[in-house]
């Protein structure tokens, strides 16, 4: 056994922090204290110190997002745990307490609170409420890292729209404070999105509410934010099946000095050309900034033959 050989099994023994160092990583996510069951869809790479670079936060972010674990508000689909754990890179891939994360997401159709007029293509029924559902807030929600670094949403396993695979969106937020019920202040550290197996999607895909739409959708491989590189890109751990619900965990690296919104941070080459003329928010890019409600757009009639907006992140 060489002396490389020797270093790289006591890194190993170390965790993820000195695999960082031996393999001279930068800021990024580190490796996940949480173990799964053998037969989890493991991200490639998510077990280790990796980068982590931000990207577009896309059209449909929305500013003050209630504090809250569940983000349902009684949105139908198969049931889904999102837990992070989130770390200080620069310091040895500390746990980071008090960090802000937030996510929000699209419906089990496609479509976003806040803009029931955009179309996620293909055939798909018109946006719709259950009792108690906000329009404006749906599938959206802050919580705050603990000791641990951890923090755990109850969602759904989101929908398609024309164009993407299967995400969710993610900000870390540090240096502010829960005020009137969302977060205030501070900095955006990193702008993510979250990424599922494909077979994970196509497990979901086959039950009800998801069969309601119907259309081409987008492959991991083909979808224009992802990169390809595992864990480091957001593709999620998956354990659990689409009868009883699944768990996606993933540890990402910030660094809680530097400030990252999103705005133009994704490649643009593949993303599709400029907004529909309809009032309707412009296609996903690496340029967008958080938006206001549907209140402010011209709304059209969306159903089962209304035309696909395109849209990116």
């Amino acid at each position: 056994m060489t002396d490389s050989d020797l270093t790289r099994r006591r890194a190993l023994r170390l965790g993820g922090a000195a695999v960082g160092a031996v393999l001279g990583l930068g800021t990024g996510a580190c490796s996940s204290s949480h173990r799964h069951a053998p037969d989890a869809h493991k991200a490639p790479g998510a077990e280790l110190c990796v980068l982590n670079p931000s990207v577009t936060q896309g059209p449909y972010h929305l500013a003050d997002a209630p504090f809250r674990r569940d983000v349902t508000e009684g949105k139908e689909g198969v049931p889904l745990t999102v837990r992070l754990t989130v770390r200080d890179e620069p310091h040895a891939c500390a746990l980071l307490k008090d960090a802000a994360v937030e996510i929000w997401q699209c419906d089990a159709w496609g479509y976003h609170s806040g803009f029931p007029a955009v179309h996620p293509g293909g055939t798909a029924p018109a946006e719709s409420h259950a009792s108690g559902t906000a329009p404006t807030t749906y599938l959206r929600g802050f919580q705050t890292t603990g000791a641990d670094g951890v923090v755990e949403f109850v969602t759904i396993f989101p929908g398609w729209y024309t164009g993407r695979a299967p995400h969710l969106h993610v900000k870390v937020h540090t240096g502010g404070k829960k005020t009137a019920g969302t977060y205030k202040g501070g900095r955006v550290n990193w702008t993510g999105q979250l990424f599922f197996p494909d077979g994970d999607a196509d497990a979901v895909y086959a039950k009800a509410p998801y069969t309601q739409h119907t259309g081409t959708r987008t492959r991991l491989a083909h979808d224009p934010v992802y990169r390809g590189g595992g864990a480091r890109d957001g593709l999620m751990t998956v354990t659990g099946d689409a009868e009883t619900g699944l768990v996606a965990t993933l540890t990402v690296g910030i660094d809680p000095t530097r400030e990252n919104t999103g705005a133009g941070g994704a490649p643009t080459s593949s993303l599709p050309s400029s907004a529909s003329t309809d009032g309707t928010p412009p296609p996903d890019s690496a340029a967008s900034a958080s938006r206001t409600p549907t209140s402010a757009l011209t709304p059209r009639s969306p159903g089962p033959s209304a035309p696909a907006v395109p849209r990116t992140p």
